[in-house]
């Protein structure tokens, strides 16, 4: 258990901690420094790099949880495991969503310099991943009360 702890954990850093630098950090600066041009051009970058590791995290992520899940009695483990479960599926709806729809809009936006599209497509991202981000913390904070309060 202590592998798959781990692996489950370092996925999570990565995806959670990526949403958090992105959208914390990197945003603010790339919207007040850089045209729509630049601005979107650069995203379209950093998500074609981010977005393999997501993938990545998402496996891993999915695999360890399950594995751990079953190791703590499957669909009679503790509450919080299970809402970690929850949330974290949903996470992963939401990433799938944000990948296969306004990535993809983004992507052929810039490719085809049309800056008034990419620019809705990315709103759409910034608004997902804002709720993924929040989602990933209250997931975070969830397993980490559920295991302090749980008997």
């Amino acid at each position: 258990m202590n592998v798959s702890l781990f692996l489950h954990v370092m996925g999570v850093v990565v995806w959670v901690g990526g949403m958090f630098f992105a959208y914390m950090a990197l945003r603010p600066v790339a919207a007040s420094v850089l045209e729509p041009p630049q601005r979107l051009t650069l995203w379209a970058g950093v998500f074609g790099k981010f977005f393999p590791w997501v993938w990545a995290s998402v496996a891993l992520i999915l695999l360890t949880g399950l594995h751990m899940l079953a190791l703590l009695g499957g669909m009679a483990a503790p509450l919080y495991a299970m809402a970690m479960l929850a949330l974290g599926v949903l996470m992963m709806l939401i990433f799938a969503q944000v990948f296969f729809i306004p990535y993809k809009k983004l992507k052929r936006a810039v490719g085809e310099q049309n800056w008034k599209a990419g620019g809705a497509a990315l709103a759409q991202i910034r608004m997902l991943i804002g709720i993924n981000l929040n989602l990933g913390l209250l997931t975070i904070a969830v397993v980490f009360l559920g295991r302090a309060l749980a008997p």
